[in-house]
């Protein structure tokens, strides 16, 4: 089973992150900001992967610790289940609209961390979760999870629903590269012989 659980403490933040990537999608993410919440689920559920989060934050601060650190700890989970990335198919892409939004993701679970974001959230807020940590968990994620990932928004006017498209679109993306390659399932995708 391609699974792992990663434990993250700090001065800031206490958090657990358990998922299988052979899973159906089901969740149960408690990190005390509900709209972080309410897209982890959308990552879980559209990815197939299931997810169990656990975090407890300086949130009378700012949700900025709280956000980021789950990205860390999410990102070393994906790494850790993925292992030798021996059979997966590696890339994943998603064009996913969603009522005004329009959201394209490309990725490649490289080992290479990089991250492309054309994503305009034309609020500050989406009620009380501030827009900007949208990207600093993905930037997290990424970086941890050693995921080339590219993130375009075409349309959209709707912070909510672009948000939202985003997390749908990468999970999508995530859902194919991380599937076993039915043809390749004994190889690792790439012409290094490595990851």
């Amino acid at each position: 089973m391609r699974s792992a659980t990663i434990t993250r403490q700090t001065a800031e933040t206490d958090i657990s992150v358990t998922i299988n990537l052979d899973g159906t999608g089901s969740y149960d993410n408690q990190t005390g900001i509900g709209f972080f919440d309410h897209m982890l689920d959308q990552l879980a559920r559209h990815s197939l992967i299931d997810m169990t989060i656990r975090a407890k934050g300086d949130l009378h601060i700012d949700d900025h610790h709280t956000v980021e650190d789950t990205g860390i700890a999410l990102g070393q989970a994906l790494a850790q289940a993925l292992g030798d990335k021996r059979g997966i198919v590696r890339y994943g892409s998603c064009l996913l609209p969603m009522d005004d939004a329009l959201v394209r993701t490309a990725l490649d679970l490289s080992a290479r961390p990089f991250l492309i974001w054309n994503v305009d959230l034309p609020t500050a807020k989406i009620g009380t979760f501030d827009t900007e940590l949208v990207r600093e968990f993905f930037t997290a994620f990424a970086t941890q999870g050693g995921i080339t990932l590219h993130v375009d928004m075409l349309h959209g006017f709707n912070s909510h629903h672009i948000a939202e498209a985003t997390f749908k679109s990468v999970a999508r993306a995530l859902r194919q590269a991380v599937e076993t390659d039915p043809r390749k399932a004994d190889a690792i995708p790439s012409t290094k012989g490595a990851l």
